[in-house]
């Protein structure tokens, strides 16, 4: 449950009651610490870890099948070559002993011909499309506990919206996520299957970070703009989380892939189900990024409208709000 300030729409805002400083300044006048700090106190008591585990767990769910169904799709339009591409991908960001699981997975038994893939690539995607929707509905339901937005759209609004923000920011997600994580070991894939030389592979790893990375730009920006129940400011003054939430994911993956690799036993503990963990983790971290800058641009609108403080007032610190309490004021229970 929310325990913070609810965010005033400062597009409904108007005169005096609204600076029409940017939102840079506005960073620079409040200090950039001390802004960091009360985000920080907002995604706590916004509940943003367990909502981040949710969406996480969802994240996990959709990028299983989408994978198998990429395969699958490659495998039912005649393309083994482009499986083959897939599948050696797969494998070499899989950390750990899981590869001949990945591969038996990727590659299903051989002589089942175009039917079963064309079941695969069906069932793949359905699947995928249903776990992300339901993994958005639940970035919808962080997001609005952080702005302090008790209720979310009703069920059809909520799940309806979070579908075309699946076909959308999804997709865009997909690709910068796929371009910057898995980009290295598929270039060196498609040079290992169908020897597009070394040139090709170059231009590859030099458009590839910049492509991967507007992807995430715009797939963050949508998200922040349609995901919470409220008007949103303009994207300027959703920028900076934005920015924090790329930087944040970056900073997150690089370090969770160096866990993975370094960390004695990792593989050993987890034996074929390695490559699954480090799914699980690599979602959180992604869950934590997104709703972490989520906060920040909640805490910056916030500071914009001159309510700076996140938390609601507990007066006699018992854990429950003044305006939830029965009697305000008395001592702790």
């Amino acid at each position: 449950m929310s325990s913070v300030r609810v965010v005033p729409e400062t597009e409904l805002m108007s005169g005096e009651q609204l600076s029409a400083d940017d939102a840079w300044h506005t960073v620079r006048r409040y200090g950039l610490v001390h802004l960091l700090a009360t985000a920080f106190v907002r995604f706590r008591y916004g509940d943003g870890f367990s909502h981040a585990r949710a969406f996480a767990l969802q994240l996990a769910l959709a990028a299983v099948p989408l994978v198998i169904a990429g395969a699958g799709l490659a495998s039912a339009l005649g393309a083994e070559s482009f499986a083959e591409v897939v599948a050696r991908t797969v494998v070499a960001i899989s950390p750990g002993s899981s590869d001949s699981l990945l591969t038996e997975v990727l590659n299903g038994p051989p002589d089942e011909g175009s039917e079963r893939a064309e079941i695969v690539v069906v069932l793949g995607l359905a699947t995928a499309f249903a776990a992300a929707t339901s993994a958005f509905a639940q970035l919808e339901r962080g997001a609005n506990r952080i702005y302090g937005t008790k209720r979310d759209r009703q069920a059809l609004r909520k799940y309806g919206r979070a579908a075309v923000l699946t076909a959308t920011a999804g997709v865009a997600m997909a690709v910068g996520l796929l371009l910057i994580v898995a980009g290295e070991p598929f270039g060196e894939a498609m040079e290992q299957v169908y020897r597009w030389g070394d040139g090709a592979e170059e231009v590859w790893d030099a458009l590839r970070w910049p492509v991967g990375m507007a992807a995430l730009v715009v797939a963050v920006t949508l998200l922040f703009e349609h995901a919470p129940r409220r008007r949103q400011p303009g994207l300027s003054w959703l920028a900076v989380g934005a920015t924090v939430t790329v930087l944040a994911w970056l900073v997150g993956s690089g370090l969770l892939a160096l866990y993975v690799v370094a960390a004695a036993g990792f593989g050993d503990t987890y034996g074929p189900l390695t490559a699954v963990m480090a799914l699980l983790l690599w979602a959180n971290v992604t869950g934590i990024a997104l709703l972490a800058g989520l906060a920040l641009a909640a805490q910056l609108e916030a500071v914009r409208a001159g309510r700076p403080d996140p938390l609601l007032p507990d007066s006699d610190d018992d854990g429950i709000p003044d305006d939830l309490d029965e009697h305000p004021g008395s001592p702790a229970r």
